[in-house]
């Protein structure tokens, strides 16, 4: 049931919002140039590796080291207000339509942090990663990485179809209320360094 809903609600969504994409589309392309897409390698359901996307929201910026410049200094004021609406997370649409992601779940984070996580930490990857998810409307990036994952390990155990509607709905809440998106004072999460990281 679960999956049958991901279906129909991403189609419905793709479909009834495909002008709105299209407008973000171009303004990503006016003002940060070419790829519009964000697109990266994240480890989807039992550690499974897919490719997400997103909309871009920073420019390319490197130091004299030809290294990435930090997070606060790429994204543009354009890619705070996509990331503050939730509007760069819209492709991932996609994402659940081709079984990679689900519309609820725990978030997929990096490859990198796989071998960091403690068995429990681990339990989140027993189900498809989500556009939105438990962590995402009790505090989102204003959590600690302790408390993102024990929400995500909650939801775990507890997932139910109700359950999903609920944090459907109070996602839609927290968007307009553009709360926990950045922690404490950073563009986003900082780096998650092992199980005993806080």
């Amino acid at each position: 049931m679960k999956r049958g809903m991901d279906i129909l609600v991403a189609l419905v969504a793709l479909i009834l919002l495909s002008p709105l994409l299209l407008v973000v589309a171009l303004v990503v392309r006016r003002t940060l140039g070419a790829p519009v897409l964000f697109r990266q390698m994240r480890p989807g359901r039992h550690g499974r590796p897919f490719q997400m996307i997103k909309f871009r929201t920073m420019r390319d910026a490197e130091d004299a080291q030809g290294r990435p410049l930090p997070d606060a200094q790429r994204l543009t004021p354009f890619g705070e207000t996509l990331r503050a609406t939730s509007l760069d997370e819209l492709p991932e649409l996609w994402n659940v339509l081709k079984g990679d992601m689900s519309l609820v779940g725990p978030r997929p984070l990096l490859m990198d942090y796989l071998p960091l996580y403690d068995a429990e930490q681990f339990r989140r990857h027993e189900v498809r990663p989500g556009v939105t998810g438990w962590a995402q409307v009790n505090g989102r990036n204003a959590l600690s990485w302790e408390e993102k994952f024990a929400l995500d390990v909650w939801y775990v155990d507890h997932r139910s179809l109700w359950l999903d509607l609920k944090i459907l709905a109070m996602t839609v809440a927290k968007v307009f209320a553009r709360e926990g998106i950045a922690h404490d004072g950073e563009v986003a999460m900082p780096r998650f360094q092992g199980a005993r990281d806080d």
